[in-house]
């Protein structure tokens, strides 16, 4: 990755914007998304800002940039229209090892804005490290209209209920099963659909119940060519929710970035074609875990003793035809 993507904690955040142009409002109205901690340094500013800072409170020097006033900031953006300037303000933020944008000139910058589709307090950030934008629009247009504007409020309901599920289901692998069984059923639909109450009384009869234990399975996926713009929707959901991964050499590795990121990643020396490796994934499997072994093209599982006198359950996927 060119950029590594992270994610700022708003109150700690103290920004300074050189710049008081169309630009300088459009960052400013953003940031006020998470923080009014946002001082603009420019002699003159257009109407949009001065109404910024007025409404706001913002703080005003106002005259040009000069060397010496970055110190007191962790952010700075610059959005003047003078190169000379952008430059000297990069320089000095790189001195201070003070985080830098300045806009339109990606070789100045420490760091760079993302696309952003707000469902607070989901955020998604997406990037084309500058070199798509056209393409970066079109694919927010498709998330945006896929994501329904009521995911929000599926993140503030689990959140509420966190302590609560966390103080009843005493293990990870229990919580998240949980967590994915409430947020996929009827209860995640009651939120969506505005029922609070009802999702509430709903959430606090499961956790009274008994919660079962979540139950082990192995999925194979033959992977064919191993394209993974060919993974059918079935495989890249149990690759979503896996707990662990077993894969070898021949399977192409770019399909290792869609299995879960926390998934505890298993690289087998030896190729699936000569051994599949079931004892290790049925430990895993009757652990609770849920495994998926990824396997080059398309070949018939030998039959594991073991594997078929277990109670696992076990299933194939061809993915990629």
């Amino acid at each position: 990755m060119k950029y590594f993507p992270i994610f700022l904690t708003a109150n700690k955040l103290n920004v300074l914007i050189v710049g008081g142009g169309d630009v300088a409002a459009r960052k400013i109205e953003l940031l006020l998304k998470t923080t009014n901690i946002i001082t603009v340094m420019s002699e003159q500013v257009n109407t949009s800002v001065e109404r910024l800072i007025n409404e706001h409170q913002l703080t005003w020097f106002n005259h040009n940039y000069q060397n010496g006033h970055l110190s007191a900031f962790n952010l700075v953006i610059a959005a003047t229209d003078d190169n000379k300037v952008n430059a000297a303000i990069s320089k000095e933020a790189e001195q201070h090892k003070i985080l830098v944008n300045v806009v339109d000139q990606p070789e100045l910058c420490s760091y760079i804005t993302p696309a952003i589709i707000d469902r607070s307090p989901m955020i998604i950030a997406m990037s084309s490290s500058g070199s798509a934008p056209i393409l970066l629009r079109m694919l927010r247009e498709q998330i945006e209209k896929a994501l329904p504007n009521g995911y929000g409020k599926l993140a503030e309901f689990s959140y509420k209920f966190r302590d609560h599920v966390k103080a009843r289901i005493k293990t990870i692998r229990n919580r998240r099963s949980f967590w994915e069984r409430i947020l996929r059923g009827p209860i995640g639909n009651a939120i969506l659909e505005g029922n609070n109450q009802q999702a509430e009384q709903q959430l606090i009869a499961s956790l009274k119940s008994e919660v079962p234990p979540p139950i082990g399975e192995i999925t194979f996926i033959h992977t064919l060519d191993g394209d993974p713009d060919k993974l059918t929707l079935a495989a890249h959901r149990e690759m979503q929710f896996a707990d662990a991964v077993f894969y070898d050499k021949q399977v192409n590795q770019l399909l290792i970035e869609y299995i879960r990121r926390d998934a505890d990643k298993f690289p087998q020396d030896i190729p699936s074609s000569i051994l599949i490796n079931f004892q290790h994934a049925l430990e895993l499997a009757e652990s609770g875990q849920k495994v998926i072994y990824l396997l080059a093209e398309h070949q018939a599982l030998p039959h594991n003793s073991a594997l078929a006198l277990s109670h696992i359950t076990v299933k194939e996927l061809v993915s990629g035809k």
